[in-house]
């Protein structure tokens, strides 16, 4: 059944005044604190209605009425407006983030700043190497028989890794090697090398064969193979702040998803350019994460995405505010890896 307009006022309010208040809402403190222009009786008919359709639910007897995920869900779908963040909010964002020094600085101020704004647990995926592209790679003569090979993304992402050379190499070799790689490689998503990887071995010249080969076992396993993907998490103590109706009453099943980067890659990481997703309560695939939603998105410079960042908290969750803040946060980070 279609829920008229004026139901979906009341749906609402209800959501609300529970996630501001943690407490079951009565159609009397409906009609005292919204302008909803009808009757309390008015109001209790729509609440049954909406109760009869699985929207809100009765947690005790002679309680008020508090939203299912299904309500919620509703409520999400039907955002007339998001809440726009205020220019403080805005200037806080920016300065906070401008002033990171490096990848590590973005990720970590980036995770804090989504905690503290949201009052969620913040989760922020790296940028992944597979969405990545080499912006450099530099080979640092360690002795005649060993480099390191410093690879570094476009998103300022750096890997080092040792490569361990079948026979001594001059100083002038290990320049010809980083010369060819670099004009072969620059510029090419990680994803994409595995071809050009194995041109680098097979043009290479004779006296080179045997050190390029190593390079490119090293190279094949750093920049393709290895699916070394690195979450930063924060807020983790924000699961605390809420009602006795939060997570059914018990946090453990939540803290155990937490701990495994797995879940934590697959609640954020699996995502598409310029989409914003809400998962609420049920529509989770993880069930210790049922009694929990997750706000996430993907962020990069400009329309390319490398990587995801989001907030998990309970259902009664201040989803406009949230979802603006996720919106917001993940901008800024674009912008900044764009800059650098």
């Amino acid at each position: 059944m279609g829920l008229d307009d004026r139901k979906l006022d009341v749906l609402r309010a209800i959501v609300e005044d529970y996630v501001a208040t943690q407490e079951p809402v009565g159609s009397k403190a409906l009609v005292e604190r919204h302008q909803l222009g009808v009757s309390p009786a008015t109001v209790r008919n729509d609440m049954a209605v909406l109760e009869e359709e699985g929207y809100i639910r009765q947690p005790h007897t002679s309680a008020g009425r508090v939203p299912t995920d299904r309500g919620y869900r509703l409520f999400v779908d039907r955002l007339s407006r998001v809440k726009p963040l205020t220019p403080a909010e805005r200037r806080a964002i920016e300065r906070f983030l401008v002033g990171a020094v490096d990848l590590d600085d973005v990720v970590h101020r980036t995770v804090r700043l989504l905690a503290q704004l949201t009052r969620q647990v913040a989760v922020v995926q790296y940028p992944s190497l597979t969405r990545s592209s080499l912006r450099h790679l530099e080979l640092v003569p360690i002795s005649t028989t060993r480099l390191m090979a410093v690879m570094i993304a476009d998103t300022g992402r750096v890997e080092q890794r040792l490569v361990e050379l079948p026979a001594p190499i001059p100083a002038d070799d290990v320049t010809d090697l980083r010369r060819v790689i670099n004009e072969k490689l620059c510029g090419t998503r990680f994803s994409d090398t595995p071809p050009l990887i194995q041109a680098l071995v097979e043009e290479a010249a004779p006296d080179l064969k045997g050190a390029m080969t190593s390079l490119s076992t090293v190279l094949l396993e750093t920049l393709v193979e290895r699916q070394d993907e690195r979450i930063a998490l924060a807020g983790t103590a924000n699961l605390t702040r809420g009602g006795l109706l939060d997570f059914q009453g018990s946090l453990r099943p939540i803290l155990e998803a937490l701990e495994e980067e797995v879940i934590l890659l697959k609640l954020i990481g699996e995502v598409e350019p310029s989409t914003l997703r809400v998962r609420i309560g049920d529509e989770n695939e993880i069930d210790n994460l049922r009694a929990a939603s997750v706000v996430s998105t993907g962020y990069g410079p400009g329309a390319t995405i490398v990587g995801g960042l989001g907030v998990l908290g309970p259902t009664r969750m201040d989803y406009p505010g949230t979802i603006a803040t996720v919106r917001a946060v993940a901008r800024y980070v674009g912008d900044l890896l764009a800059q650098n």
